[in-house]
């Protein structure tokens, strides 16, 4: 199975797979779009211009907090973490997913 593209994904389900992956612990930019990329069998992969600029969205809208450390690299890296803000925000999406995602299972199990 071929990775998904950005454009394959529906509006806004980057945001809520970053608020997830963000909710197992801190982590960095990059991690983010490995865990991604792991969780999901390899089949989504995050490209940087897509997930940093929703990083920057998240973090201005107070779902996401962030600080500077060093990543197993040495490197300096930004961590984010999730706000209680976020967290409300990330249990709303999943309910929003949750629904979404059983209508479109009806009707494709209906129209067979």
């Amino acid at each position: 199975m071929t990775p998904l593209e950005k454009a394959d994904l529906l509006q806004g389900t980057l945001d809520l797979l970053i608020l997830k992956v963000v909710a197992l612990g801190p982590v960095h930019g990059y991690g983010i779009s490995q865990r991604i990329q792991q969780i999901s069998d390899a089949v989504l992969q995050v490209q940087q211009g897509s997930l940093y600029p929703a990083l920057h969205r998240l973090e201005k809208r107070g779902w996401l907090e962030a600080d500077w450390g060093e990543s197993d690299k040495g490197r300096q890296a930004k961590f984010y973490r999730l706000s209680s803000e976020g967290s409300k925000q990330l249990a709303a999406e999943e309910e929003t997913w949750n629904r979404l995602s059983r209508a479109v299972t009806l009707i494709l199990d209906t129209a067979r």
